[in-house]
Formats: structure tokens, sequence, C-alpha cells
């Protein structure tokens, strides 16, 4: 059996972390990840175009909170995700709800 060449070809990429979630570069950095965050690549404040074309020149994955930088990234083709407070909000209510079963809610 081959393989073409897309099969195999593993893309490595760094994060670039949305200045919302810099704290929470030592976390992905212990789950492996190469991070840079927005404050360490000089784009504090920054506009949200410039954020995304830095990823984009640098080959980063930006990870935000923010929908217009994920708007931009998406017409733009750079890589992203976006983590919302509704995402954060049903991940911290599954865990509640996991650790404390017999808990009723009001």
């Amino acid at each position: 059996m081959t393989r073409n060449k897309s099969q195999c070809e593993v893309t490595l990429l760094r994060l670039l972390l949305d200045e919302m979630y810099a704290g929470l570069k030592e976390y992905f950095e212990t789950l492996g990840w190469n991070v840079l965050t927005a404050q360490e690549a000089g784009l504090k404040g920054a506009k949200d175009k410039d954020v995304v074309e830095y990823a984009r020149n640098n080959n980063l994955l930006l990870v935000t909170q923010d929908p217009k930088p994920a708007e931009l990234a998406d017409l733009t083709g750079v890589k992203y995700v976006i983590i919302s407070s509704a995402m954060i909000a049903k991940i911290a209510d599954a865990k509640i709800r996991e650790k404390y079963p017999n808990l009723k809610q009001e």
C-alpha cells in the first residue's frame, strides 16, 4: 500500500493566544503546545486585523474568545479556534454536575 504525501504530512503549528487567554499559556505548554501570547508578540492593544495578520505571517493558530478576529481569520484563511463564554459555561456546568450529582438547581 502506498500513501500519498498528504496522508503522511504533519503540520507543526504554534498557538497564538489572544490577549484574554494569555493566562492559559502554561496550561497549553503543559499539554505539549508551543505557545506565543499576543503580549509577547508585541500585539497588546493591537487591532484585530493586525493580530490575524501576525498569525498568518507566522503560521500560528489563533485562539480567541472574540468573534471579530475569528471572523477575520476565517475570511483570510488563518487557522483559528474560538472559545466562547457559552462553551466555558457548558464545560463548567458538566463538571459541577459530575462532581456533585446530588446538587439540585433552584
